[in-house]
């Protein structure tokens, strides 16, 4: 091998050694605005916020992630992952920055919450979550245009590591800025966040570059042994008895998919209908819960018999973030390759087809997520009376959350083709981007009917109305669900 390719194998190594290194951090910090919940206690008692406001501005965060995602898309494409990291650094910094500095100029000794302060925070949060996009996109297109030949592997694993951002920031929050006494330091830890998830960023900035291939040699023509045929993209490249397998074994109905379709075309269609409401009952209660289970926390009271020895309401919460990011991820890692070998995905191209023998339908696993919900909120209706028994909600939304985004990509594929899955999956992310402040607000404003002077619901009655009511909507969508998974069993 001559030395100058040698060097340029070598050098492409050590790119793609420091491309993975910044997909990584990149992913573990991209998630730092769903740990909200362990500063909601420090600015309920140092601004006073109440709990609409605390919901409000742990929304701009979340809806921060939508309306934007086909802009950031483009981005990625035209310009490259880099710059949506470098982009993402700006925002990370200058919102959690200025969110520090909100907090650190408003006065100690303050008994109602200040209007311009709730302001200045809610903006502050959703350039925060609209740095939280960039990261995302970031990290995911970098990983899967960087190892094409490994896309599933390399999207699961950024999607992992983001999954756990929210258990590793949660986790520098807990050892570094938080005190027994005291609690979580919020000022300091926003700092931190600024600073950290900046550098991060401004790294990958630098790292995160689409690295080209090696030149191979040039390419041996293969055989035909049947003679020369006309090659194009409909062509399959596999002959052999794989192609000539029977339908009926591979368990699946071959139908067209859906070509060229518009999106007038996409609204007519009641089984699209049928799927967002879904994912608007499961996403929008789960990025609910995400969001609030800081004040679902606090307004439960510790099992222990004596205060002097009952773990701290930012343990608490810290401990019930941890189990959602690690429901989360668990779910996202387990679910995926589950159902890739179990239900194969059909692919588009010219008709849909299974290459394997399929054993269940993907819509089983989106039943499962429902149903996990389902059973989830009745626990709260039934079995919640402190803070120890909120493991089941953290765990439970972790999964179903984590489910659902997991098995969408190759649903909304496998039920209307691949040809504009980006498209079809991008419109179907507005049915969380709804799903999340109706859900969220209806727990804030039933939770405030029950608390006095402003103050941080305290009992059970704070949300045992808003989870029977959640219950009874899941159980509408698990009917929904099984409605889908009957129609579609033979093509998903």
């Amino acid at each position: 091998m001559p030395l100058s390719v040698q060097f340029q194998s070598h050098l492409r190594r050590a790119r793609l050694v420091l491309a993975c290194v910044s997909i990584a951090a990149n992913a573990l910090c991209g998630g730092s605005v769903f740990t909200f919940s362990l500063m909601a206690p420090a600015l309920v008692d140092h601004l006073k916020l109440t709990q609409p406001q605390l919901t409000t501005i742990a929304l701009a965060g979340m809806m921060g992630q939508y309306p934007f995602a086909a802009i950031i898309g483009k981005v990625v494409d035209k310009y490259g992952p880099w710059a949506c990291s470098i982009i993402a650094s700006c925002l990370f910094f200058v919102g959690f920055g200025l969110f520090a500095k909100e907090i650190a100029n408003t006065p100690d000794d303050i008994t109602v919450p200040s209007a311009s302060t709730f302001h200045n925070l809610t903006v502050c949060f959703f350039v925060a979550g609209l740095g939280t996009a960039f990261s995302y996109f970031s990290s995911i297109f970098a990983a899967c245009k960087n190892f094409p030949d490994f896309i599933g592997i390399a999207s699961g694993t950024s999607i992992t590591l983001f999954g756990l951002s929210p258990m590793f920031i949660s986790i520098l929050a807990s050892k570094f800025f938080s005190h027994p006494d005291e609690g979580l330091d919020v000022t300091r830890f926003l700092q931190f966040l600024a600073l950290f998830c900046g550098a991060v960023h401004l790294f990958g900035a630098f790292t995160l570059h689409i690295i080209p291939l090696p030149e191979d040699p040039p390419s041996v023509a293969l055989e035909d042994p049947e003679g020369s045929v006309h090659i194009d993209e409909q062509t399959a490249l596999l002959h052999g008895k794989r192609n000539r397998t029977p339908e009926v074994e591979t368990g699946i109905v071959v139908a067209p998919p859906v070509k060229g379709s518009s999106v007038v075309d996409l609204a007519k269609d009641h089984y699209f209908w049928a799927l967002a409401f879904v994912l608007f009952v499961i996403l929008g209660s789960g990025e609910m819960v995400i969001s609030n289970i800081g004040t679902i926390v606090l307004s439960l009271a510790s099992q222990a018999s004596s205060p002097t020895v009952a773990p701290s309401t930012d343990v608490a919460t810290a401990t019930q973030v941890r189990f959602l990011s690690v429901a989360n991820t668990l779910s996202r890692l387990v679910v995926g390759p589950l159902a890739d070998f179990v239900s194969p995905s059909a692919t588009a191209s010219g008709s849909q087809s299974i290459p394997r023998k399929r054993h269940v339908s993907r819509m089983a696993f989106l039943f499962f997520s429902i149903l996990v919900l389902v059973l989830t909120d009745l626990w709260m209706v039934l079995g919640v009376r402190s803070q120890v028994d909120l493991w089941a909600l953290s765990i439970g939304a972790g999964v179903a959350y984590g489910t659902t985004f997991t098995i969408l990509p190759s649903l909304v594929s496998s039920a209307w083709g691949i040809e504009d899955l980006g498209r079809n999956f991008g419109i179907l992310t507005y049915a969380p981007f709804l799903g999340a402040p109706t859900f969220s607000y209806f727990y804030a404003f039933n939770a405030a009917s029950h608390s006095s002077g402003g103050a941080v619901c305290k009992g059970i009655e704070c949300w045992s109305a808003t989870f029977s009511w959640y219950a009874a909507i899941s159980i509408v969508a698990c009917g929904v669900t099984g409605y889908l998974w009957r129609s579609w069993r033979d093509r998903v």
